[in-house]
This record gives structure tokens, C-alpha cells and sequence, in this order.
């Protein structure tokens, strides 16, 4: 996802500087800025790093997608030694992230969250595309068609 930004600046003696984008007309500069596939919070992020201290040979957190669960897709969530062809990258509050090319339509615009509380406790990703999930949140559902009748539970203790 990209988002542009369109400023007026007085240019410097008639001329725009050396490292503006693109001018458009006198006095116009567009700034392009790529927004990032999916966000981590910081309370995340700060999990994440601490677990991956305890971890050998580990430098980025991978989130995918995997058909399964009793609503159609159930996240995963993982570390891993860095990205393979095709991953797409960023970072975030110190983290590096990478998802793979199948699961990233369905991640678009997610956040990744650490919840703390006398509820519960654990990873949870706020999916803007997930249009319904089951009880315990592990899998969710895409608007693509009805689920799948003969997909069973998410190993979680829910039914579908």
C-alpha cells in the first residue's frame, strides 16, 4: 500500500531541491511513502524480542496463514532464520517481519498485539479482512464463500 502526500514548498530561487520525488507544476512536490503489509504493536514487539533472546539462530518473525481450523484459516506465527524468495519485508519497533506471497492478501492492514490481562494472556492479530472467527480466535474466516462443512475443529477445544 503506498500513500502519497502532496506539499506546497516555496522552491529555493526557482529551483526544487536535488532530492524532491517528483514536482508537479511550481512550487508542488509529491512524497511517496510505502505504508507497511501488516503493524506490530509495541507491547509486541517487546515480546517478541524477548522470546527471540532465548532463541538460537533466529532473526525475523514470520506470520502466515494455513488452511484449518473450524472457520477456514487459522494465523501462525513464528520465528525463523530470515526470508526466502518471494517473502516481503519490513520491520517494526526493532522487529523484523516477513510473510510469505500466499498469505499476504489475507493479512493486509493486520495487527499483531500482546495481550496481558487477568483474561488472558498471548499473541493476538486484529485482521480487518477476517469477516468472522471462531470462539477462541485462532482461525477465521475470508469473504470469499461459505466455509467448508467438513472442516473440523481448530485444535483448540471449539467446534465449528
Amino acid at each position: 500500500m503506498r500513500e502519497t502526500t502532496v506539499t506546497n514548498s516555496p522552491p529555493e530561487e526557482g529551483f526544487a531541491e536535488a532530492d524532491t520525488i517528483a514536482t508537479i507544476g511550481l512550487g508542488m512536490a509529491i512524497q511517496e511513502r510505502v505504508m507497511p503489509l501488516m503493524t506490530v504493536t509495541e507491547s509486541a514487539a517487546e515480546k517478541i524480542k524477548q522470546l527471540m533472546a532465548e532463541e538460537t539462530d533466529v532473526s525475523v518473525l514470520r506470520v502466515a496463514i494455513q488452511g484449518g481450523g473450524c472457520s477456514g484459516f487459522q494465523y501462525g506465527l513464528g520465528f525463523d532464520r530470515g526470508a526466502v524468495e518471494g517473502d516481503l519485508e519490513f520491520e517494526m519497533h526493532g522487529v523484523q517481519v516477513v510473510v510469505d506471497p500466499f498469505s499476504a492478501p489475507y493479512l493486509q492492514g493486520a495487527e499483531v498485539d500482546y495481550v496481558d490481562s487477568i483474561q488472558s494472556s498471548g499473541f493476538a492479530i486484529n485482521n480487518p479482512n477476517a469477516v468472522s472467527s471462531c470462539g477462541c480466535g485462532h482461525s477465521f474466516q475470508v469473504d470469499e464463500g461459505e466455509p467448508d462443512a467438513n472442516i473440523g475443529g481448530c485444535g483448540s477445544g471449539c467446534s465449528a
